[in-house]
């Protein structure tokens, strides 16, 4: 079984409203681990999330969307305090953000709220915002390094580095994770921020790998992804290109198609991450890619369900 531990948000999407189409914008259920787990359950991977979300109405959509996705709830908190809010902006298809998340459920929640994780458990996804803000970043960072001993863990950071108010700070959070991580998964921007230089990406991903990871992903866009491997291996998947509506939840959606191959194959086991073969990889980098390309050609963060794909 798989647990996604992190924010769960409500995207504000851009759109014309109303009999005289006035900018507006409508509330989408969305968050990067939030959008992994809706992928991995409209999948059939039969995962988990785990969070604190609202009391309020937009909590209760959040809650109903990972009823609906096939995702476990209730390893799920419930708080009153507000819900987080991500109003986008699309500039041809790209998306960026601004948050508010000042004391929101999600943000406050402590060590001490943290459900004990069931056995029947293997792997453990983190990241997004969820990892660049107090007290919640240090909540999953020590979830982290306490379960990741004995279970999976695959970390994506989502760099927003307006998000970041304490660089060093989060910095060294990653670094402390990245010890008993296996996968990280990062765009080639995120790869740049995090291993700044005058370096290629497998230079930069080989640096990352040296701090405890097996297998580094670093995707591209419409040039691919590369899987860079601890044992020296560079694994290339080329993505068929497709006509891109947005990229909200594209990422987020990759993981979840890259996991959920590895999952249905019983290759999520701590330890022989680093052994899988080639094929292997390129299996689990063709299913992210098709799902996410998938989630590019509509709006917003929706993620395909199983009968969409063809690689399952």
């Amino acid at each position: 079984m798989i647990v996604c531990c992190g924010e769960a948000l409500i995207d504000m999407i851009p759109a014309k409203c109303g009999e005289l189409q006035e900018d507006g914008f409508i509330p989408r259920a969305g968050g990067s681990v939030f959008n992994t787990a809706i992928a991995l359950g409209r999948l059939g991977s039969g995962p988990k999330f785990l969070s604190c979300l609202s009391r309020d109405m937009f909590g209760d959509l959040l809650e109903q969307t990972l009823v609906n996705s096939r995702v476990g709830n209730d390893l799920c908190l419930r708080a009153d305090r507000p819900s987080t809010m991500a109003y986008v902006k699309l500039t041809n298809g790209n998306a960026t953000y601004v948050f508010y998340d000042e004391n929101s459920a999600g943000r406050m929640i402590k060590p001490t709220d943290i459900p004990a994780i069931p056995d029947e458990v293997s792997t453990l996804f983190f990241g997004g915002i969820s990892l660049a803000v107090e007290p919640c970043a240090d909540t999953y960072a020590d979830l982290a390094i306490r379960e990741g001993t004995e279970r999976v863990v695959m970390v994506d950071p989502n760099i927003r580095p307006g998000f970041i108010a304490d660089e060093t700070r989060f910095r060294e959070r990653l670094r402390q994770m990245f010890q008993i991580t296996d996968i990280v998964k990062v765009s080639d921007e995120d790869l740049e921020w995090l291993v700044p230089g005058d370096m290629t990406d497998q230079e930069r991903a080989e640096k990352i790998i040296q701090q405890g990871p097996q297998l580094v992903l670093v995707t591209a866009g419409g040039d691919g992804v590369t899987c860079f491997a601890a044992d020296g291996r560079s694994i290339k998947k080329e993505i068929t290109p497709v006509e891109v509506v947005d990229t909200v939840g594209a990422g987020d959606t990759f993981n979840a198609g890259f996991l959920h191959s590895l999952h249905a194959n019983g290759l999520l086991v701590k330890g022989r991450i680093g052994q899988l073969t080639d094929d292997q990889i390129l299996k689990a980098l063709g299913l992210g890619t098709q799902a996410a390309g998938v989630v590019v050609a509509r709006s917003g963060a929706n993620p395909p369900w199983a009968d969409e794909l063809d690689v399952l």
